[in-house]
């Protein structure tokens, strides 16, 4: 325990070293729906509901939606059933042909960008399902032609912005992970919550605009 402490190694593979050498694992594993996690549930929701009008979500550790607030479920209704149940998660929904892929302006570098971050969760966690993910994202049409454009191409924006001409307009938004500080429980160490953000002024109104 002391060697993964200073490794730093999740929670998760620090069950599998346990039982590898033995011993029962220390850190549980909750359903975020379970009755001990509620006042996690009811923290997670409050900040989503804060972050409105603007679109919040919170992910599991495969990049699945678990909680989502009304901005980004009226997001969410732009993409088919089939992306959207049973379970919706952000990469298909953002890269699949059929998702907001087709909405996507700047397509090219969001996709290497959120390429790149489903590669480094990759290599932290040696998760097999996100590399099953990453090969099945990589296998849609021109998605290897738009990232090796995306790597050559050049922007002068502080950030990476996702560009969405929805039916609504054109909204640019960017975002922002938060994690739990000090989790003791292998579900939320892998939750995150992602918060988008208006990247201007135009944005900001039609995101207001579809909230009212």
């Amino acid at each position: 325990m002391a060697i993964a402490q200073q490794l730093d190694i999740p929670l998760r593979e620090r069950n599998t070293l346990l039982l590898a050498a033995g011993y029962a694992p220390r850190f549980p594993q909750r359903s975020i729906h379970a009755t001990a996690m509620q006042s996690v549930r009811e923290t997670l929701t409050r900040l989503l509901d804060a972050h409105q009008p603007y679109p919040g979500l919170v992910l599991d550790g495969q990049w699945n939606v678990v909680l989502a607030n009304n901005a980004a479920l009226k997001l969410a209704e732009l993409l088919p059933d089939s992306l959207r149940t049973p379970t919706m998660n952000i990469y298909r929904a953002s890269l699949h042909p059929d998702g907001l892929a087709r909405f996507t302006r700047n397509l090219d570098v969001w996709a290497t960008h959120l390429l790149g971050n489903l590669r480094r969760s990759i290599e932290n966690t040696g998760d097999p399902a996100l590399s099953a993910l990453e090969a099945e994202i990589l296998e849609y049409p021109r998605m290897r032609d738009a990232m090796r454009r995306g790597a050559t191409s050049e922007t002068q924006a502080l950030l990476v912005p996702c560009v969405l001409d929805v039916p609504a307009g054109s909204v640019s938004m960017f975002t922002t992970l938060t994690s739990f500080g000090t989790p003791q429980d292998v579900t939320l160490q892998e939750l995150c919550m992602e918060l988008f953000y208006p990247s201007d002024a135009a944005s900001e109104q039609l995101l207001r605009a579809l909230a009212a």
